[in-house]
């Protein structure tokens, strides 16, 4: 629900005897809201009772409730009220686009290095995030790439020991002499192979059969993972994916059409996006977006109009930089570099359908209906990009700029020979000489999902990508919002200086025509967990400070519930997933001088 709506659409209310509360009472329901663990939204019920005239519909509502909560005389403030629908999730899909062309062998070793920088926010105490993370390449093939030889995934998601594919020949690289051996990048950090690594079936959201899905999972602590083999370890072997992919890489490509398999029944990604998890893509390369147009493949072959030199038997990676990209001002030092549409004659500025690289448009067209669709469940819900790529190391919220220099002088130096493949400098310089080149489109591609003012472009060229990966999931962490019941909740014994609260919550499923009240959990040791049979249980976080219950720290309120003055927050448990168009509601007491029992509020 957006932000200042009242109803998503197509919600109504009777009362018992089929009198209607809501003027579209008796329509057909538009799409639910389906919440998955940790959701939670106000019901229907208490939205209508703190509209204006609540006072009158309030009798009949209590009477259809299996449970009714006690009745409130309301003063004039509160009837004016509004109900605020919460969607909270702390389901997370996130896709790793991994270069894996000739030049990253470093890279992907420093991927594995310091991973745990990135799963340990996701996993810590006050996260524990219901995570998927898969793993494609940048190799969506290229007419100058034998498909033979460097196999392109063309955005399918890869999840198999690196163990096997260096055996394969995968982290070889014979573009040079001699020939690269990249497979410490894996060896140093892997030491389980396939028959060590066997993935447990799940199922999914939109296949109930259990199957061994192409990517890694913890859902409510569970992973799809052999017994005592973490995320960490599991990444370190799946994670690199070695160095003989293309090197043109089709980085935005690869990612749509891994997104675009995860919602078509058959494809190997299918079933991977949830439809309110957070959505997370990063990139991790040191080269330019090399999306080509089919229709215009000829640009690679015999149409040598962004080659370096027309002279020569094939091109070089710089033809992806000139067909996508435009750059201002003076070549031995351009003011500005920007992504440019460009046609097969050289023409800057065409129509996208004339294009010879794919528009951004068509990526960020991908993502943005990708979010607005979450954003039915959660008004807030943004979908996150990051880049680790080829900008300078200084490179962060207060200095973005990308030095697009030209040089000359010595013809044998690093930077000269740079210089006369792609007419500019390298974007960075990693500490053994690895060259980087600007990333202008997937920079763009980045900024335009940019949340608030930290950076989402990293630095490929950093000795320590730990910082970056933290940052990266840190951004995750912000997206997955405490449960707080956004009204001042009524005490309801004013004897004791902790809030005693009265709420009712209830779990739905509307597909499934089945509703149930939710018990207050019971605990088991560290742990809380449904009573008897149930499969969900709730426990309510009451403590602003950590004083008023010191005995009980499990029910200190979040920063964020805090800061926004109310003085109730939730907790779901559940014994494994809940089921798919799974809502849950809240219908509490709310407080007759939320002045004095919320003085935090509008403060």
């Amino acid at each position: 629900m957006r932000a200042g709506e009242d109803f998503t659409a197509g919600e109504r209310l009777c009362d018992c005897s089929g009198h209607t509360l809501s003027s579209s009472c008796g329509e057909a329901p538009a799409t639910r809201v389906s919440p998955e663990d940790y959701i939670l939204r106000t019901s229907i019920i208490s939205r209508i009772a703190l509209l204006a005239g609540a006072a009158v519909a309030l009798p009949q509502l209590l009477a259809c409730l299996s449970h009714p909560v006690k009745e409130v005389e309301y003063d004039k403030a509160q009837e004016a009220k509004k109900g605020v629908s919460i969607a909270i999730s702390k389901d997370v899909d996130i896709v790793f686009v991994i270069d894996d062309s000739g030049s990253m062998a470093e890279e992907q070793a420093l991927l594995s290095e310091n991973f745990e920088a990135f799963i340990n926010v996701l996993e810590a105490d006050d996260v524990k995030a219901n995570y998927r993370l898969a793993i494609t390449t940048t190799d969506a093939g290229n007419p100058q790439c034998s498909k033979a030889s460097t196999t392109p995934l063309n955005g399918k998601f890869e999840l198999s020991s690196c163990l096997g594919r260096v055996a394969l020949g995968d982290f070889t690289f014979d573009g040079v002499d001699p020939p690269v051996d990249a497979a410490p990048s894996c060896t140093d950090f892997c030491d389980l192979d396939d028959t060590q690594l066997v993935i447990t079936p799940t199922t999914t959201e939109k296949d109930d059969t259990p199957a061994a899905r192409p990517w890694l999972q913890n859902i409510e602590g569970e992973t799809n993972l052999p017994e005592g083999i973490s995320t960490v370890d599991a990444f370190q072997c799946f994670g690199p994916q070695g160095v003989a992919g293309c090197g043109f890489e089709s980085h935005l490509e690869s990612m749509w059409k891994a997104l675009r398999g995860a919602d078509t029944s058959g494809e190997k990604n299918f079933g991977f996006l949830r439809e309110q998890a957070i959505l997370s893509v990063v990139f991790v390369t040191d080269e330019a977006d090399c999306s080509y147009n089919e229709a215009f493949k000829d640009v690679f072959q015999t149409n040598k109009v962004f080659w370096n030199d027309p002279a020569d038997p094939k091109p070089s990676s710089a033809v992806c930089w000139r067909a996508g990209v435009t750059c201002d001002g003076d070549p031995s030092g351009y003011d500005a570099c920007r992504s440019s549409n460009k046609d097969i004659d050289g023409n800057a500025g065409v129509p996208d359908d004339q294009a010879v690289l794919h528009p951004l448009s068509r990526y960020t067209d991908q993502l943005d209906t990708i979010e607005t669709a979450k954003r039915q469940f959660d008004a807030g819900a943004e979908v996150l990009v990051a880049v680790i790529g080829g900008v300078p190391t200084t490179y962060g919220a207060g200095n973005t700029d990308i030095p697009y220099t030209g040089l000359g002088g010595d013809p044998d130096t690093p930077e000269q020979e740079f210089f006369d493949n792609f007419g500019i400098d390298r974007g960075c310089v990693s500490a053994v000489g690895g060259d980087a080149v600007p990333p202008v489109r997937l920079r763009e591609f980045a900024d335009h999902f940019r949340v608030g003012d930290d950076p989402n472009i990293f630095s490929i060229c950093d000795p320590d990508y730990s910082p970056a990966l933290a940052a990266i999931a840190d951004k995750i962490r912000d997206q997955i919002k405490p449960a707080c019941m956004p009204e001042c909740i009524k005490d309801t014994d004013t004897t004791t200086e902790r809030l005693d609260f009265d709420c009712t919550l209830k779990q739905e499923n509307i597909a499934a025509g089945t509703s149930e009240d939710i018990p207050v959990c019971d605990k088991s040791g560290n742990t809380y967990v449904p009573p008897g049979d149930a499969k969900v249980c709730y426990i309510g976080l009451v403590d602003p400070t950590g004083d008023v219950t010191p005995d009980n720290p499990d029910d200190n309120l979040s920063q964020e519930c805090i800061d926004d003055g109310w003085n109730l927050e939730f907790k779901v448990f559940r014994d494994g997933p809940a089921p798919v168009g799974t809502t849950v509601s809240a219908v509490c007491q709310l407080s007759d001088l939320p002045e004095i029992e919320c003085p935090g509020l509008g403060g």
